[in-house]
């Protein structure tokens, strides 16, 4: 068993520490809102910083929404590097810049320590239920000796490759769900206004070629109108903010991309910023003047 270090304790944070308590590990836990009394109540140690969390956990687990957070979580005043010892290790679970992801690697790395990139798919149900797809990007030795608590949080756990290609996996991770999420929106509106019943559709659709996770899940949030997160549309704006600067940087183009996050961009005009992000249907519904489910008169 390990002492775990866990920053940032979340929607999403909180359920991956839990499934690693459970499996016996010692937490060490800081962050900046209220810590949850069920892991203190477990055993759970409570930090008053980063660089405590670093100094008491051998493995030290950040899982914070947007890269400012991260380089705060880890170089801000009391930031974790203050408290490194060589061999530790470092594992940034959040989901931020492939670029920076590479200097927050070499920082951490002259301080004697390894660094994985680790984000994550699945959202709060896959955290939930430790079945989140983990995408690593780091050495290979680091990665064995940090794979059993993966392996506990997660289902389908991968090393990508160097030092930024999780970040980079999960960048284009987050690219074919907004296509997708914007696929099965216009196809379930589509089916609505010519009149068919889209709850209907949709359950045939499970059965064929067109059958998706997204289709399973967040078709049925559409239909249900349950838009309460999950993964909050703002998270997603980050995420493909990711991918069009870095198509920017790579010189390629990613015109539907950029057609998802403008009608995110229009959700959040209509105070949606903290929606699931399956309420991007919202914006094609206003387009359309019409409402999944709704009655044609």
């Amino acid at each position: 068993m390990s002492n775990v270090g866990f920053i940032g304790l979340g929607i999403m944070g909180r359920p991956m520490a839990a499934h690693l308590q459970a499996a016996g590990h010692t937490l060490f836990l800081y962050d900046i809102g209220q810590l949850p009394q069920t892991l203190l109540d477990g055993g759970a140690v409570a930090c008053a910083s980063g660089a405590e969390v670093a100094q008491q956990a051998e493995i030290i687990i950040t899982m914070v929404p947007d890269t400012p957070h991260v380089e705060a979580a880890l170089f801000g005043k009391g930031g974790i590097a203050e408290g490194l010892t060589p061999g530790k290790i470092v594992v940034d679970m959040s989901s931020i810049s492939p670029i920076a992801t590479k200097a927050f690697a070499e920082k951490i790395n002259a301080l004697g320590c390894d660094y994985l990139d680790a984000p994550v798919s699945g959202g709060e149900v896959g955290a939930r239920e430790a079945s989140l797809t983990i995408m690593v990007g780091g050495p290979d030795a680091a990665f064995e000796k940090v794979k059993p608590l993966f392996e506990k949080m997660g289902k389908n756990v991968t090393l990508v490759g160097g030092t930024g290609d999780g970040q980079t996996t999960k960048v284009a991770n987050q690219i074919i769900v907004a296509l997708t999420i914007e696929a099965v929106g216009e196809a379930l509106l589509f089916a609505s206004k010519a009149g068919a019943d889209p709850a209907r559709v949709r359950k045939a659709l499970m059965g064929g070629f067109a059958s998706s996770r997204i289709l399973e899940v967040h078709g049925q949030r559409m239909v249900d109108r349950k838009f309460d997160p999950g993964f909050r549309i703002e998270l997603h704006q980050k995420d493909l903010n990711l991918a069009l600067q870095g198509a920017k940087s790579l010189q390629i183009s990613l015109p539907n991309t950029a057609t998802c996050q403008e009608l995110f961009n229009a959700c959040a005009a209509r105070g949606g910023s903290k929606w699931d992000h399956s309420a991007m249907v919202r914006a094609l519904e206003l387009l359309a003047d019409h409402e999944i489910g709704s009655k044609q008169g």
